[in-house]
Parts: structure tokens; C-alpha cells; sequence
């Protein structure tokens, strides 16, 4: 029996807790918790801010975003002549605009004038890409909420377009293609296309209308005609909103003198006649070629109408506040008046004060003897009128902008001695 006492009076062994690790009752153990707690969380967020400073670390942006109130438009070749214009319009209007360019024939500086323009967040953005390259538009697209485009990107010389044809069928017609799959892929439903006169080819009667056939005799209508062809094909089977102007002679520039045309030294034998006369009066060049004085016109050069490039944008602004959806808008951008290239020459020494030595040679290849517009569907459609119609203000205007621009968008050049 005194055994089994002895036993009976030994204290019971305490049964281990699960919870024993966790023992506050020491103020030391308590700390030291608190501490790395600390630790972990000053931690984290130095972690955070570094990756917000990494180039790796996207945060949301508004262009990826639709907004109520706000127009978000792709501007493909904003950096180009008439689409830095285009630009500056939309966003003078209140618009959001990304501006797709490879700088192939765009000028960077003209996107750092706009920027420099409108430098609040959300209404302006550049990126350097070209449209060939499948991969990088359908990740502008994806990473984009577009609410339309204005696709002006494209090589636009006549006589470049005979030299090189494949070069126009690809980057005119394959990267409209290309242009159009992503906006299909993505829901973006409107399009304003930049299209151009020379679709027409050399037409029997004068003035052009919408309903005048179309028969290019160049590569750059051919390929600008194949554009259209497509983009007409796939409209009929979706609830897209298109706008398709042709346009003639785009000449002038900014009024204010903000923006010009700088094409690049080596495109210049293939550029628009106002840069020659332009290059000419400034010495330059020695003189101004005019090629061909044997046509079937007045004076033997050949008549275009010349648009200034300010009513040319008005055009866009109106269509693209126009464009329904399930519709299409086929629209002649001109003056209604043809003027002769001798005509423009004695004009452009006008608006220069300049003497202009001229040199008349034989035609430029795919060239078309007259050519001018009948704008009245597009007046009554669309309330569009051409406003700038002197041929010697217009010039005046970008001989203005020429003037203090020897060099382009590209720093002054020195003074002659």
C-alpha cells in the first residue's frame, strides 16, 4: 500500500501545449516579433518603389483605358508631314493621341514640337514602330484603347513609286492589312484612311468626282486603290465606321508656324514641287526642274489642284466626327481649281521674293497631264470647304516656316560667311 501512495502523490507530468511556442509573457520575445514585422514591411516597400523605378515596371496608363468624354485616336505617320499637322489639330480639339511611326520618312522633331506643345499627362503619346511588323501593331493594339485611326503611313512619291514598286505595294497595301486584322482583333471601329487623287489615273473628263473611275497608271495609286479595295471588301461584312478622302496637292503649313515639311536630303528629287521651288530660293539647289511641258494643257505643264495641308486636316477632324458605324464615306479633298505648274512657280517667286532659275526637262515617269477635283459631295456631306485657297498665301506660309528652318526639324545651320 505505501507503495502504491507514493505513487498516487507524484505531481502528474504537464501535457505540452501546441501553442507553447507562442509564450508573450517575456517582453524581450514580444519585441523581437514586433521587430521583424517592421523589418518585412520597410522591406516590402522599398522593393515596391524600386520596381516602380525599374524601365521593366509597367503601371496601368490612361492610353490603355478607355474614358468617358474622351477620344483616344491612332495617328499612324504622325511624325510625317501631314500627320503632324493632323496631330496637332486632334489635340488642339481636345482629343488623346498616340502617334505610330518608324521615322522612315517622319521627322523625330516634329513629335518633340508637339510634345513640347501639349506636354500633360494622358494627351500625347510616340511610338517608334513600323506597321510591317505584325508582332509589334497587334501589341500597340493590345496594350492600347483606340477609339479610332487615322492611317496616314505611307512612301508617297510618284516617281519613287516607279523606281522601287514593290516597296509601295508593301508598305502602302500589306500594312494597311496589317493595320486592319488589328483593329478586327481588337474592336477598334473606326477608320480614317488617307487615300490620294492618283487613284484616278488620268481620267477622260475634269473635274474628278467620287463616281469618276479609277485607273492609276503608278504603283503608289495601284497600291493606294489596293488599300481602299480591302478596306471596302471587309467593311461589308462588319459594323465598322470608314472614311476614305483622296486628296490632290498638299502644300503650306502650320499658320502659326509651329509645324513644316522637312522631307530628308535624299528624298528630295522625288518631293513635292513647294519644296523644290523652296529649295531653290534658297540656294539649295541651283534651280527648279520642271518636267514635262508638252501636255495637253494651256501652257504644256501639267494642272493639280493644290489643297493647303490646314483645310486638308479640317477634312480629317470633320469626317472623323462623321463616321457612323455600318457606313462608308468615299470623299475628293481639293479646291475645285487646277493650276498649272508654271502657274505655281511664278507663284511660289511671289511668296519667296526670290528670282527662281528654271529648268525645263522631259516628263517624269507616271505622271498624268490634269487633274482637279469637284469637292461638292464633300462640302454638302460633310460642311467642308477649302478656306485657303491663294495659291501665293499658302506658299507664304511655309516659306515662313522654311525660313527658320534651313536645316528642318534638325539643329540651325551656320551662318553663311
Amino acid at each position: 500500500m505505501l507503495s502504491i501512495n507514493r505513487i498516487r502523490a507524484q505531481p502528474r507530468a504537464a501535457k505540452a501545449s501546441p501553442f507553447s511556442g507562442m509564450d508573450f509573457s517575456d517582453p524581450k520575445r514580444k519585441n523581437n516579433f514586433v521587430g521583424k514585422i517592421l523589418f518585412v514591411t520597410v522591406l516590402t516597400g522599398l522593393c515596391i518603389l524600386l520596381l516602380k523605378q525599374s524601365p521593366n515596371f509597367t503601371s496601368p496608363s490612361v492610353f490603355s483605358q478607355h474614358e468617358l468624354g474622351v477620344m483616344h485616336v491612332l495617328v499612324t505617320g504622325g511624325a510625317g508631314y501631314i500627320g503632324s499637322h493632323a496631330t496637332l489639330r486632334l489635340l488642339k480639339d481636345s482629343y488623346r493621341v498616340t502617334i505610330v511611326d518608324n521615322l522612315s520618312r517622319g521627322n523625330l522633331g516634329a513629335i518633340k514640337v508637339l510634345q513640347e506643345l501639349f506636354p500633360e499627362p494622358g494627351r500625347l503619346q510616340f511610338i517608334y514602330a513600323d506597321l510591317g511588323d505584325a508582332k509589334a501593331v497587334n501589341k500597340i493594339f493590345s496594350e492600347n484603347a483606340f477609339d479610332a485611326v487615322m492611317h496616314f503611313a505611307a512612301v508617297a512619291y510618284v516617281g519613287e513609286s516607279t523606281l522601287e514598286p514593290l516597296r509601295y505595294y508593301h508598305n502602302i497595301t500589306s500594312n494597311t492589312l496589317l493595320v486592319l486584322e488589328a483593329m478586327e482583333r481588337h474592336g477598334v471601329k473606326t477608320l480614317i484612311y488617307s487615300s490620294t487623287c492618283a487613284t484616278y489615273g488620268e481620267p477622260e473628263k475634269m473635274p474628278i468626282t467620287e463616281e469618276t473611275p479609277q485607273a492609276p497608271i503608278n504603283p503608289y495609286g495601284k497600291a493606294k486603290k489596293m488599300a481602299e479595295d480591302m478596306i471596302l471588301d471587309f467593311s461589308r461584312n462588319s459594323n465598322m465606321a470608314v472614311m476614305i478622302l483622296r486628296y490632290f496637292n498638299v502644300i503650306g503649313s502650320d499658320p502659326v508656324g509651329r509645324l513644316g515639311e522637312a522631307p530628308r536630303p535624299e528624298l528630295r528629287e522625288h518631293g513635292r514641287i513647294s519644296g523644290a521651288c523652296f529649295d531653290a530660293a534658297l540656294g539649295i539647289i541651283p534651280g527648279l526642274k520642271v518636267k514635262g511641258t508638252d501636255y495637253s494643257t494651256p501652257d504644256g505643264t501639267c494642272i493639280r489642284d493644290y489643297i493647303d495641308v490646314t483645310d486638308l486636316v479640317d477634312a480629317h477632324v470633320k469626317a472623323l466626327a462623321k463616321a457612323k458605324p455600318r457606313k462608308v464615306g468615299i470623299y475628293n479633298v481639293g479646291t475645285g481649281k487646277g493650276r498649272s505648274v508654271k502657274e505655281f512657280v511664278e507663284a511660289c517667286k511671289k511668296a519667296t521674293g526670290r528670282e527662281i532659275k528654271v529648268q525645263f526637262l522631259s516628263r517624269r515617269p507616271g505622271d498624268y497631264a490634269e487633274v482637279y477635283s469637284d469637292p461638292s459631295k464633300i462640302n454638302r456631306e460633310l460642311n467642308w470647304t477649302a478656306q485657303h485657297t491663294d495659291l501665293q498665301v499658302s506658299l507664304q506660309t511655309a516659306w515662313r516656316w522654311q525660313q527658320s528652318h534651313h536645316n528642318g526639324y534638325g539643329p540651325p545651320l551656320a551662318a553663311s560667311s
